[in-house]
């Protein structure tokens, strides 16, 4: 079983997110590397924006490989270059996630693994037995 917590003993999430997410029972976990916004034939896309929808597609079809849907996500950490792409990434997210609201982290690096790379996510889902 998989709850979304956000007591009401501190101040709610300030994004599309869930402070914590407590999962019960058998199930099956899937841990996913890091995501870049590659296309299946591992061709870069171009922008922020862009390189985050290609991110997103992968992820979901690795959850979809393993039988699983975003709504089994209950934590994703998203990694950007830079601050002033939120906007655009978020409007991403929100394509993908819909009303999800997994816990979540974003980091803003100085630069990823590749200095071509803007984005980054990875993942981790439960789906019960």
């Amino acid at each position: 079983m998989t709850d979304f917590r956000n007591p009401a003993a501190i101040a709610p999430p300030v994004g599309a997110y869930s402070h914590a997410v407590h999962v019960t029972g058998p199930g099956q976990w899937l841990h996913i590397a890091g995501q870049i916004g590659v296309d299946a034939q591992g061709t870069l896309a171009s922008g922020v924006q862009n390189q985050a929808d290609a991110a997103w597609k992968n992820l979901l079809a690795i959850l979809a490989d393993a039988g699983m849907g975003v709504q089994h996500l209950v934590k994703i950490t998203t990694y950007l270059v830079d601050s002033k792409d939120l906007p655009a990434v978020n409007a991403v997210r929100k394509e993908y996630l819909g009303e999800c609201r997994p816990a979540a982290t974003l980091v803003v690096a100085k630069e990823l693994a590749r200095p071509e790379w803007l984005f980054e996510i990875e993942a981790t889902a439960f789906k019960g037995d």
